[in-house]
């Protein structure tokens, strides 16, 4: 894709500003699971309640990973993830506004082209 350089600046000036906050940024899903231990007597595991542990669910070339996470990092975590999502939103917003700066500059220089001609 080729690079311009009339309003596309003010574009990414405006993504930079906004998405400044938003670091680090997660993408993903984080779960809280309940299993089963190895153990046979399992006072948790024969009550029902089980063990929990949370678990980061994603995508690597692909294929689904899960990594786990400590409990004492679950709200960092979360707080990435809430980042990602946001910084995902305004990717989408930044779309349309890079097509009208392009779509503006296309207009601007056919507009030069023509009164060139004249």
């Amino acid at each position: 894709m080729k690079h311009v350089d009339s309003e596309s600046p003010y574009v990414a000036r405006w993504l930079r500003s906004e998405s400044t906050n938003l670091w680090p940024a997660l993408l993903g899903s984080l779960s809280l699971r309940r299993s089963r231990c190895i153990r046979k007597n399992c006072p948790a595991c024969q009550s029902g309640e089980q063990h929990q542990s949370y678990v980061l669910y994603g995508r690597a070339n692909g294929r689904r990973v899960a990594v786990y996470v400590p409990e004492e990092l679950v709200p960092e975590v979360q707080r990435n993830l809430d980042n990602g999502r946001a910084l995902q939103d305004l990717l989408h917003q930044a779309a349309p506004r890079y097509i009208k700066a392009l779509k503006r500059q296309r207009a601007e220089a056919s507009k030069s082209k023509k009164s060139r001609a004249v």
